[in-house]
């Protein structure tokens, strides 16, 4: 059996393992990091000289992958999605708090994200655990966010007239045509350790089911405010082989956009979920 360190990366979110060879894995050092993932938000992994045919066959260990309908797809491996910004970009891909897919009916389970080319400094990604912050809210604001969903949407985002097509960005992405509205509980049970989260992110969350945007608006910034605290946090400072696991159901993530005059290139492959309730 492989022998698996794990180390915390924060009080509430984080983990690295290692030890580790995830091209290797047998059955139960593969079940601890699906449980390490589970518990922590995220696990992290360094120098892990994956090629693309590995990193495919370590992201089905995980479950059906979701080919992303936005990123441009890496060169002859449809499953696999450049995150990408070029020295002369000003715009990066993330670089606010969300999470993925929360716009889709069934969002993901997770994305595996490996690190191709980095920059010399910056261009780390944080993490923040949504079931810490929904722990931190008092008793009456749980019990009245328990019975509220939400809508979430990506047409802001990616279409035609979106946000990104309005920065450097614009002409890498695709799917402009896409159409996407979901809606989903504000508080959601984690699929295998029900505990509860809160639901609700900056990107893709347009307002309260039932709700105007105009009346939604305070109680959605004071629950961003809520989960942006840095104790929730952790950092995550990569290198080429470096590979992080997290789970959308449980965490936001933010990419830093710290390094103009940089290349830096990850692989992304997405992981399908199940319906969230």
């Amino acid at each position: 059996m492989t022998s698996v360190q794990m180390r915390p990366l924060s009080e509430h979110v984080g983990v690295e393992a290692s030890g580790v060879d995830l091209t290797t894995l047998d059955d139960a050092a593969f079940g601890s990091l699906r449980d390490a993932v589970a518990a922590h938000g995220v696990l992290f992994v360094r120098d892990q000289a994956l090629t693309p045919e590995q990193h495919i066959a370590f992201a089905r260990r995980w479950g059906t992958i979701d080919v992303n309908k936005y990123f441009p797809a890496n060169g002859g491996h449809p499953e696999i999605a450049e995150v990408r910004k070029a020295e002369n970009q000003q715009t990066n891909i993330g670089g606010g708090w969300h999470t993925d897919h929360s716009y889709d009916a069934v969002p993901a389970m997770g994305s595996i994200l490996l690190a191709r080319e980095t920059p010399p400094s910056g261009g780390d990604t944080l993490f923040a655990s949504l079931g810490a912050a929904f722990d931190s809210l008092s008793e009456g604001l749980k019990t009245m966010l328990r019975g509220l969903r939400a809508v979430h949407s990506a047409d802001h985002i990616y279409s035609a007239d979106g946000i990104y097509a309005k920065t450097d960005q614009g002409a890498d992405l695709k799917g402009h045509d896409e159409r996407t509205r979901a809606i989903h509980p504000v508080v959601i049970h984690h699929p295998r350790t029900g505990r509860e989260i809160l639901y609700v992110n900056p990107a893709f969350t347009l307002h309260f089911e039932g709700w105007t945007r105009e009346e939604s608006a305070p109680l959605l910034a004071y629950l961003y405010q809520v989960a942006m605290q840095d104790r929730f946090q952790c950092r995550i400072s990569w290198a080429p082989g470096s590979i992080a696991i997290w789970d959308n159901r449980s965490t936001w993530h933010c990419a830093m956009n710290d390094y103009h005059g940089h290349r830096r290139l990850m692989h992304r492959i997405t992981i399908s979920g199940e319906p969230l309730d």
